[in-house]
């Protein structure tokens, strides 16, 4: 048997251990599954243990898993987030952040490595802090809709940076597709607003313990359709699949509490049982940790590249701390800002594919991303004063 057969067999058994490796370390530490997903992928993948080989199956799988990440993120962003005192200050510090990463990106590296850097160290994993913000409860205080306002715009915004800096056209011209795809994007937006709810709802009421699964099936049709629109456009596919989940949003906004909880649980089943523990195991396999170990001075670049989101991006997201607040809390936003992984993995991707980056100058982003996801939340979540023993079952950017 290869390695490239032996994946079908190791990668769902890797998902499996994931989640109980949180379960036991979590008695002493919050550890997001996804960090653990990262781990396994690279000690089963070339680098160490050689059980898992990269191929185009589960390299399609990933990248379907990737979406699915994306769009449960869409479902997650709350208008309010992107508005008022606290999204206006995020947009600002966003802008702050895009324009120093570049500018860092540019000192080392002129061209398009410099905005895949600055792109990079701009974004921030809304899909990792909000379960970490719900289990403590944070979510609707101060500090989570800080924390919310600061993850929605460090993905949204990145993906915007993607689509137009790096989508093979002149900035003029690629502006021009995106203006397109956000003006058939306001339209399903509107459709979804004026859909006759009652009769959505019971049919997808009706569904929900059949066969016919009407809400999932809506919603990869959904997904399907706007990721399609983004890749004929020539814009980043991820933009389609974050917007369909703000699309899937507005459609369930008035369902009943129960019956939207119920369509949430069979998403996430999909999404974080299946499919997403897919993409971060397989980027785990893909990470170049044979050239990060080759070259002392790429491995010292880890740790640097870990302090640079800090200040790029961390500090442009002390301007969205809430007003009062203590410098305990402000440090906290900061750190959860700076928190950073699949939007880092989705642009040095397109960096190697396209030859702008090389796979071990991945490796020190994508390894400064993990770190980030590692320490950032559990040091601002120390500094609220959280109890961080107690564990913490999450998954991917869900995670």
């Amino acid at each position: 048997m290869t390695p490239s057969e032996a994946s079908l067999f190791f990668i769902p058994l890797l998902a499996v251990v994931a989640p109980l490796l949180g379960r036991a370390v979590g008695r002493w530490v919050r550890v997001p599954v996804v960090v653990f997903e990262l781990l396994l992928g690279i000690l089963a993948g070339p680098a160490v243990l050689g059980w898992i080989a990269p191929n185009e199956f589960i390299d399609l799988l990933a990248e379907f898993g990737l979406a699915l990440l994306f769009f449960v993120a869409g479902t997650e962003i709350e208008a309010s987030a992107l508005r008022g005192r606290a999204g206006l200050r995020a947009w600002i510090g966003w802008g702050i952040s895009i324009a120093a990463g570049i500018a860092l990106g540019w000192m080392l590296t002129p061209g398009l490595g410099a905005i895949i850097i600055g792109i990079s160290l701009s974004s921030t994993a809304l899909g990792t802090l909000l379960p970490i913000l719900r289990d403590a409860g944070e979510l609707p205080t101060p500090f989570g809709r800080a924390v919310s306002a600061l993850g929605a715009v460090g993905e949204f915004g990145p993906l915007i940076a993607i689509s137009v800096l790096l989508g093979g056209r002149s900035p003029g011209a690629a502006t021009i597709v995106l203006m397109v795809f956000l003006l058939i994007a306001l339209v399903a937006i509107r459709l979804a607003l004026r859909m006759p709810q009652g009769a959505l709802h019971e049919f997808v009421n009706s569904t929900l313990h059949t066969s016919g699964q009407f809400a999932i099936r809506v919603v990869f049709a959904i997904v399907a359709a706007l990721v399609f629109l983004s890749l004929v456009l020539g814009i980043d596919m991820l933009l389609g699949a974050f917007t369909a989940g703000i699309v899937w949003r507005l459609m369930m906004r008035d369902a009943t509490e129960h019956d939207r909880h119920a369509v949430e649980s069979k998403i996430e089943g999909v999404a974080f049982g299946f499919l997403v523990p897919i993409f971060f195991i397989y980027t785990g396999v893909t990470f170049d940790l044979t050239a990060l170990l080759a070259s002392p001075l790429l491995l010292a670049l880890v740790p640097v590249a870990l302090v640079a989101l800090l200040v790029v991006r961390g500090v442009p997201s002390l301007l969205a701390a809430p007003e009062g607040a203590s410098a305990r809390d402000r440090w906290a936003i900061a750190l959860m800002g700076a928190t950073g992984l699949p939007i880092i993995v989705a642009v040095t991707s397109i960096g190697v594919d396209e030859g702008i980056l090389t796979s071990a100058e991945s490796a020190v982003l994508v390894g400064a991303g993990m770190l980030s996801v590692l320490l950032f939340p559990l040091i601002a979540m120390t500094l609220r004063g959280d109890d961080t023993r107690a564990p913490l079952f999450v998954d991917g950017d869900r995670a």
